[in-house]
């Protein structure tokens, strides 16, 4: 298999290699809120400080993902993917030994780095070097790449109880170093030839970081009450941000193309709040079983394992399914779907059968399975091969902005605690965001819509 000058030896270990690499970040996400107890007693922090562990995470990956992405576009997927390998084992070997809470942020913000390299380099590979099943290949990714986050707190809390807190930074070698060779040996090399200088926009980058991380903080303390100084901070740089890039010849984010292609906009919108009803199940479902059924952790786990596993079945589906019907009946399907699995939340009670519980989340993830894999097929119809890293970064961008929605979400509607009355009145939010998936949906897979200029 070629593309260009290049040859690919072996398609399927190249893309296993990039497997391998995305699935870092999800996991490096979710595996440390089980270490969180144990890092909060030996450095003696408070509830709030030991938050900015995953708040910062969230953070660094949501600014970096689309940036690297411009980079790999320039500079050569492979190199910078292999880079952010680099990064995520330095920072994981280092992390454990960190001998303050300072030092342990640091660490995990340089993970955040090096892991915001590998889906958007990844993705870029596979758009440049995989021809044959190329939306399969996509979807395969798409499934490591955000429900594997699902089984980060199974994972870490198996690893926790025989060697600590610090285990869940080893646990990233095996599959760091397997990667790299995997893509050392099978990845082309980056063809030099093709490479162009890119011209650095760092007021747009800055201004991007800023509006990212204004609005981030304002969502993370939104438990806290309403900031307006952050809400009107936040506001005023992001127009600031507009105004900035849309004067740019060469963008760091091309503003003017979001705003000209409404349906490239969308998906990203549509992405967000698939995310939000997707995370908010994985964040409130396990204390629920908990805290309202007295279930036990392990059995709280297995019940989990539903909606993820669903999620993943339905990946490969809806990919064959748009492969014959073309994108509007899978995604609307996925959403409809949604609307059925969300609203049966309100039957969920303190008596309910577990296997009744267990199709709720099944019919959750299948919908989340449908909806995820079809936005990001589409989003890559509609961009070339040339832009898959900054259109890949800003989808994972996406993602997070989703997980920051549904942590807020979490907190203002359960500070009080889970109850079946609070249960409730997330479910009210949760169909609210499902319903108005579906006029976005229709709108961008209406026949006729076209992409014009780069993104």
């Amino acid at each position: 298999m070629s593309e260009g000058n290049h040859t690919v030896k072996n398609p399927t270990l190249l893309i296993v290699a990039v497997a391998l690499g995305v699935i870092l970040n999800p996991l490096n996400t979710t595996m440390i809120t089980v270490a969180l107890p144990s890092i909060q007693n030996d450095f003696q922090l408070t509830s709030k400080e030991i938050s900015w562990l995953i708040a910062s995470y969230f953070i660094i990956s949501a600014v970096c993902l689309p940036i690297i992405g411009r980079l790999s576009d320039y500079y050569g997927r492979k190199k910078l993917f292999l880079i952010g390998l680099l990064l995520v084992g330095v920072s994981s070997f280092l992390a454990p030994l960190s001998p303050n809470m300072p030092l342990l942020l640091g660490m995990r913000g340089i993970q955040a780095v090096g892991t915001s390299a590998l889906y958007p380099c990844g993705i870029g590979m596979v758009r440049n070097y995989i021809e044959k099943n190329q939306h399969r290949v996509i979807a395969t990714l798409s499934v490591f790449a955000t429900t594997s986050a699902a089984f980060g707190p199974t994972i870490s809390g198996l690893l926790i109880q025989f060697g600590g807190w610090p285990v869940i930074f080893y646990v990233n070698f095996p599959v760091i170093i397997a990667s790299a060779l995997l893509a050392m040996k099978y990845v082309p090399a980056d063809n030099r030839g093709e490479a162009k200088p890119y011209k650095w926009d760092f007021i747009g980058i800055f201004l991007f970081a800023a509006l990212m991380s204004c609005w981030m903080v304002f969502l993370l303390t939104l438990e806290e009450g309403l900031n307006i100084w952050m809400l009107m901070i936040s506001i005023v740089v992001t127009f600031l941000f507009y105004f900035y890039e849309k004067k740019r010849s060469e963008p760091f984010i091309n503003v003017v193309f979001l705003t000209k292609n409404l349906n490239v906009s969308l998906i990203y919108v549509q992405y967000i709040l698939a995310t939000i009803i997707f995370f908010e199940m994985l964040l409130f479902m396990p204390t629920y079983f908990q805290n309202v059924l007295m279930l036990d952790s392990k059995t709280a786990g297995m019940m989990m394992l539903s909606i993820s596993v669903f999620a993943m079945l339905m990946t490969p589906i809806a990919t064959r399914w748009t492969e014959f019907s073309g994108f509007r009946i899978p995604l609307l399907f996925g959403a409809f779907v949604g609307i059925v699995g969300v609203g049966l939340l309100f039957t969920a009670n303190q008596s309910s059968l577990l296997i009744w519980l267990f199709m709720i989340l099944a019919i959750i993830g299948i919908s989340n399975g449908a909806l995820s894999i079809g936005s990001q097929n589409l989003l890559y119809s509609l961009v070339t091969k040339e832009q898959s890293g900054i259109a890949s970064g800003l989808l994972m961008t996406s993602r997070f902005l989703g997980n920051i929605f549904a942590s807020s979400l979490f907190g203002v509607v359960f500070t009080s605690g889970i109850t079946d009355g609070n249960k409730d009145i997330m479910t009210i939010v949760l169909l609210f965001v499902s319903f108005i998936l579906l006029p976005g949906l229709l709108y961008i897979t209406k026949k006729g819509s076209t992409v014009t200029g780069n993104v």
